[in-house]
Formats: structure tokens, C-alpha cells, sequence
């Protein structure tokens, strides 16, 4: 077994055994997703997000690939796709890192003192420069509606996180509240 598998297959196991849910894809250790808790005394702290993990072929040489599932607002995480930028992720990795950093460290930090003077949300970046009040209000009202009742089954494009109903709402493109069919016809 080569040094970078048995390190995946190392730090991998670390963050299982943490307190943190992990959920492999197709049972591979370099595809999964991490459920990650906002801080505390941050207006993340209530908030639960799914994050997709990848880790290269050649971790921990090189760094992981790190995205939020569903939505948060955030000046350094891109609304929509959920990319983070983070300087020890994207250029300053370095070997002595492990996924234990990530969650425990470096996203923990990266919520509590965010960049908004280099952004890749534009909107967050300038709310929270110009009114931090409002920039905390728009994050709990996005951690409210997409970061609550997370669960496994989340539509990914989508973010949904409304529970139950997700799995409804995916079949209905016409953007209408009404469940496909009805229980009365039953």
C-alpha cells in the first residue's frame, strides 16, 4: 500500500471516529461528505452543513477539495456552488494538514473571521463591510431556511433541506406547493 493511500485511509478514519458524520461515496475514502456545525457564538452556531470532500491521488501532497452542499452566506464561500475560498486549502497546504484540521480549524475559523476584502460572495462581503448587523440577520435567515433540518437525501443542485418534502419538491418543476398527487384519491 503506498504512503498517500494509507494517509486517506488514516485521516479519513480520524474524522469517523471524531464526533463529526461521515458518509463515504460508494464505500471510497477520497469521496464523502463531513456534516459540519456552525461555531459557536457565531450566527452560524445553529446552523448543520453538508460538506463534500474529494481528496486527490496524491494527498496530502496536495489539497483536498472542499464544498458546501447546501446554501450558506458567507464572503469567502460561492452562494451557489458552495467553493470555499480558503488560503491553507487552496495555496498554502501543506502535508502536516489532516481532515481533522479542516473541520476542527480551519472552516471553524474561516466562519468566525471572514475575508471580505477577498470575496466570492460579492453580496456578503459588501453587507458585512457596510452593515454587519444586517450581514449577521441575512446569515441566520440562511441558516434557518437551508441549514436546520439538514439530512442525507438533501437535493444537491437544489440545497434543499426542507425535511421531508424534498424528495416531493424535486418532482414538482412547475414550482407549485401541491405534493404530486393526493391522498384523498387514494
Amino acid at each position: 500500500m503506498s504512503s498517500p493511500k494509507r494517509r486517506i485511509e488514516t485521516d479519513v478514519m480520524k474524522l469517523m471516529m471524531s464526533d463529526y458524520e461521515v458518509t463515504l461515496v460508494n464505500d471510497n475514502m477520497q469521496e464523502f461528505y463531513v456534516i459540519f456545525k456552525g461555531p459557536t457564538e457565531t450566527p452560524f452556531c445553529d446552523g448543520r452543513w453538508k460538506v463534500h470532500v474529494e481528496l486527490p491521488d496524491q494527498y496530502p501532497y496536495k489539497s483536498p477539495s472542499i464544498g458546501f452542499v447546501n446554501r450558506i452566506f458567507h464572503p469567502n464561500i460561492d452562494e451557489l456552488s458552495g467553493s470555499v475560498c480558503l488560503d491553507v486549502i487552496n495555496q498554502t497546504w501543506s502535508p502536516m494538514f489532516d481532515m481533522i484540521n479542516i473541520f476542527e480549524v480551519f472552516l471553524p475559523q474561516l466562519l468566525r473571521y471572514p475575508n471580505p476584502t477577498d470575496p466570492l460572495n460579492g453580496e456578503a462581503a459588501a453587507l458585512l463591510m457596510r452593515e454587519p448587523r444586517s450581514y449577521d440577520a441575512r446569515v441566520k435567515e440562511y441558516v434557518n431556511q437551508y441549514a436546520t433540518n439538514i439530512h442525507d437525501d438533501a437535493d444537491e443542485e437544489e440545497g434543499e433541506t426542507d425535511g421531508e418534502l424534498s424528495e416531493v419538491e424535486d418532482f414538482n418543476s412547475d414550482g407549485e406547493d401541491e405534493p404530486a398527487g393526493k391522498l384523498e384519491d387514494v
